[in-house]
């Protein structure tokens, strides 16, 4: 990283091993006691590192709290891309939410959902393909791998006939500028209690625009159990009260694609089991996909009853 043309200005670097990236990823501090975060990557990723580069100098145009970019380019002899960008400062939600009580998880989730729809302001391109046309072209490759694969398992048939008796839902769905990310441990409680996000990510739907909608998925990690208070107030707070039931059809059907999609990427890690326990996890949250309200959204809740 000495090619970087600053690189003269950092005093300290230190490594972040949090997150799921492949990058890898510095908190480095300057010799005027500036923060900045690092993530260098593969050369051959660099042109989705660019997109999600620029993805940032967009957003920040919106005066939306975010590690605001300053500088990218290839670094180490050509071997890898950078990006350079300010620190957010305060702790991620995930780790602070389970010290929480239950009526500060659900004014957190109103906090987050809020915010999530200030970035769904933004606009996709007005020449953007139409979401159907991709997503659906996603979900069918999703769906053919699977089928491709050795192991077989019947929670996935149910997902998948789902899918296809609900194809219908995406048609004419509108688009703006996605996160692709949007989880708790990607958003920042800074310290006047207001949040900042970070880690756009262009790399799961491979751009930076969509369904709005699809982003919610991303809403809490929910590799254990998800937190009805948090999600029952982030889905309220991204609708300014009850959703409608349009979007719970479009939730259940989301959450179905994805978890196709993670059980393949499990398999080829050799970890099908865990993929499948994704699986049975959203057909318990949706009824055996016969209830596309999920059991974690509250619907007789408000917080006066905490």
């Amino acid at each position: 990283m000495k090619d970087i043309p600053c690189y003269d200005t950092f005093a300290k670097i230190e490594s972040i091993a949090k997150g799921a990236s492949d990058d890898k990823k510095y908190l480095i501090e300057t010799a005027n006691g500036n923060k900045l975060i690092l993530r260098i990557s593969d050369i051959e990723n660099a042109g989705t590192k660019k997109a999600e580069y620029a993805m940032l100098e967009r957003v920040a145009t919106f005066s939306i709290p975010i590690s605001l970019p300053i500088d990218f380019g290839v670094c180490n002899d050509g071997k890898n891309v950078y990006q350079l960008l300010s620190w957010l400062e305060g702790k991620d939600l995930q780790s602070l939410l389970p010290n929480m009580t239950e009526a500060e998880q659900y004014t957190y989730g109103l906090k987050a959902g809020e915010l999530l729809r200030l970035i769904h302001t933004i606009p996709a391109p007005s020449n953007a393909e139409p979401w159907e046309d991709w997503f659906m072209e996603y979900v069918q490759e999703s769906i053919d791998c699977y089928n491709d694969e050795d192991i077989k398992f019947e929670e996935v048939n149910v997902l998948i006939k789902y899918i296809q008796n609900n194809a219908h839902l995406i048609k004419g769905r509108p688009q703006s500028l996605i996160h692709s990310d949007f989880i708790d441990s990607n958003i920042i409680v800074m310290p006047d209690g207001n949040l900042g996000v970070i880690d756009f990510n262009c790399e799961i739907f491979e751009k930076d625009y969509g369904d709005p909608w699809v982003d919610i998925i991303f809403m809490e990690e929910w590799d254990n159990e998800i937190s009805p208070r948090y999600s029952t107030g982030f889905v309220r707070g991204y609708f300014g009260g009850e959703p409608p039931q349009e979007f719970f059809n479009m939730l259940a059907f989301y959450f179905a694609c994805d978890a196709i999609a993670i059980l393949n990427e499990t398999y080829e890690e050799g970890n099908a089991e865990i993929g499948l326990v994704d699986v049975q996890r959203i057909l318990r949250w949706f009824d055996n996909m016969n209830n596309p309200v999920p059991t974690w959204y509250l619907k007789d809740f408000n917080c006066t009853n905490d």
